[in-house]
């Protein structure tokens, strides 16, 4: 293969809070990379995702969900998530249509007309909603200006996917290819695996308290006969939620702990041993450290 043949770009997957982002990155690649569950705002920092097909390779970015930010974790949240969008060769903006155009959507779509952006519109979870209805969203989003290609997709189902790979295909890049062919992340395993745990914990806990934690994977020990050996803490920021996190006589932390563990050892093909404690770390969502840690830039 020649050097002209080889074709590479990034494709940032922008949107509100649960649009269906990290859904539609793990099914374009085909695994696992970016935990996904039913509350806002899971995904906090950017996650890459590789496809690599023929003489093309497509670097996909799933970016935190756009919003407008309260804390500094939101914040930090919201400039990975432009920046994710800056710095691409496309920009995908999925919008679920079981929804009216949110405050959130509308606010994005503001942004790219000031930065005079031309992005691809990928209407997702359209199994979920009438054709005329889909028809109509279609063409009221298309009238902002904003768009140079619109696709009808569901994540979950996978449909409607490989149209919009082809057509992303088409658009990016020549150049050489970012990343070994057979490579479809550059997330490291430890924090895969504070991902896996983080995601767990977000299914297993209350409404309000997921915000409030963060997962660090501590030690990471590979053993002879092949297994691994993991210790992560989950920091909270109250005494009152570290005893929710662990649960009467430990047992919300034993089912967090078995849930994370039988995750781990299918994407990582071997035997785990995890061990979880829980810890107060009152100010950690001030802390500039635990940015650092869960891939994200403190942000004043």
């Amino acid at each position: 293969m020649t050097q002209k043949e080889m074709r590479c770009g990034f494709i940032a997957l922008v949107g509100a809070p649960n649009a269906g982002k990290s859904t539609l990155l793990n099914a374009m690649v085909g695994a696992k990379l970016s935990i996904v569950t039913h509350k806002v705002q899971t995904t906090r920092s950017r996650v890459i995702g590789v496809i690599t097909e023929n003489e093309n390779q497509l670097v996909f970015v799933d970016t935190p969900g756009i919003f407008r930010p309260k804390r500094r974790l939101d914040r930090a949240m919201v400039s990975a998530a432009w920046g994710g969008a800056v710095d691409a060769d496309e920009v995908v903006l999925l919008v679920d249509a079981t929804r009216d155009i949110d405050s959130d959507t509308r606010d994005i779509i503001k942004t790219l007309k000031d930065q005079g952006r031309q992005v691809i519109l990928a209407l997702n979870k359209i199994d979920k909603v009438k054709r005329d209805t889909l028809l109509a969203l279609s063409q009221t989003l298309y009238n902002e200006g904003v768009f140079k290609e619109v696709f009808m997709i569901s994540a979950l189902k996978e449909d409607g996917l490989d149209a919009l790979k082809n057509y992303l295909c088409q658009q990016i890049p020549s150049g050489h290819w970012l990343y070994p062919e057979d490579q479809m992340t550059d997330i490291t395993e430890r924090l895969l695996a504070a991902e896996i745990t983080r995601e767990k914990a977000y299914l297993r806990l209350h409404e309000e308290l997921p915000y409030a934690l963060t997962v660090e994977t501590e030690k990471w020990q590979d053993r002879k006969d092949g297994a691994v050996r993991i210790e992560q803490v989950i920091y909270v920021q109250r005494d009152t939620q570290k005893r929710i996190v662990i649960g009467k006589q430990g047992q919300s932390l034993k089912i967090i702990g078995q849930m994370a563990r039988e995750e781990m050892e299918q994407s990582f093909g071997r035997k785990v041993h995890l061990f979880l404690f829980v810890k107060v770390r009152q100010n950690w969502i001030d802390d500039r450290e635990r940015y650092q840690e869960i891939g994200l830039d403190y942000v004043d």
